[in-house]
């Protein structure tokens, strides 16, 4: 993990992404690339040339005072941090500059489904996750030397998913995290009988793992009325300190978090939140 990449509008949860990511960043000695989004209105670009100077002048150094408050943190010391200001308008733009960028992870602040200001606004969270190529990870309170020790996996075992469960994985297993992996069986039209799930995940882990599970994961099948009732109420018994989905840009999170799942696993978890995209 070289870049970081830390989207900021400079509000306390903003602090709250970038102390974790100055974690990762002294354990990886890597840097923390830290994004501002002005988003200027389309009458702000259809202004005459010296008024466009003059604005811009302005937001430019009132950004400046707020990067200059939000980076005086001890826990950034010893960290190269790089100051961005865009004129983003739309959230893909942000997974554009991260490829650019060739950024590791996006560390994000979010205050839930309220959002914040005028940044992260509810739904606004769950654009970033599902527009993102990179992994994203969704703060919602401080952590001190925030280290993902156990992390709620939740997987559909879907093949179209293996390469997002792979990169996801192979990050745990950087991490040193122990990970269950967890299905949630719904008693509606996605129900299956439990010989069915074991052939539907005994698949995936043969073309996963060659059936061999890794050491630090194990399976957990549970049944719930929805899936975010039950990926929070496992996390919530385990006390994990992670909940990790995979992510898809025309569904949102996972082939069978549809709709507003998607927007709540993001949104609405107390705990960290990371997400993936095959």
């Amino acid at each position: 993990m070289r870049k970081i990449l830390v989207p900021v509008d400079f509000s306390e949860f903003s602090s709250y992404a970038l102390e974790v990511a100055a974690h990762f960043a002294k354990s990886y000695k890597a840097e923390i690339l830290v994004l501002h989004m002005i988003g200027l209105s389309e009458a702000y670009l259809t202004k005459s040339p010296s008024e466009e100077a003059a604005e811009a002048h302005y937001y430019m150094k009132l950004a400046k005072k707020h990067f200059d408050e939000l980076l005086d943190k001890p826990f950034l010391k010893g960290i190269r941090v790089v100051e961005m200001v865009q004129n983003y308008k739309i959230f893909s733009e942000i997974n554009a500059l991260a490829i650019e960028k060739e950024v590791d992870l996006i560390v994000m602040g979010s205050h839930g489904k309220s959002g914040l200001g005028e940044f992260f606004v509810g739904s606004n969270t769950e654009k970033v996750v599902r527009t993102s190529e990179i992994p994203v990870l969704v703060i919602k309170k401080p952590h001190r030397e925030y280290h993902p020790q156990l992390v709620v996996f939740a997987c559909d075992f879907e093949i179209e998913n293996l390469k997002a469960y792979q990169k996801a994985t192979a990050l745990f297993k950087e991490w040193q995290a122990d990970v269950h992996l967890v299905y949630v069986n719904l008693p509606n039209e996605q129900f299956k009988s439990s010989q069915e799930i074991k052939d539907k995940i005994d698949f995936f882990l043969k073309v996963a793992h060659h059936n061999q599970l890794p050491s630090n994961q194990q399976l957990v099948v549970l049944s719930d009325y929805s899936i975010e009732a039950g990926i929070f109420s496992y996390a919530e018994e385990l006390n994990a300190n992670l909940i990790a989905v995979i992510t898809h840009g025309r569904s949102g999170i996972a082939h069978f978090f549809k709709g507003s799942i998607g927007e709540a696993m993001a949104n609405h978890a107390n705990r960290p939140v990371i997400t993936f995209k095959p």
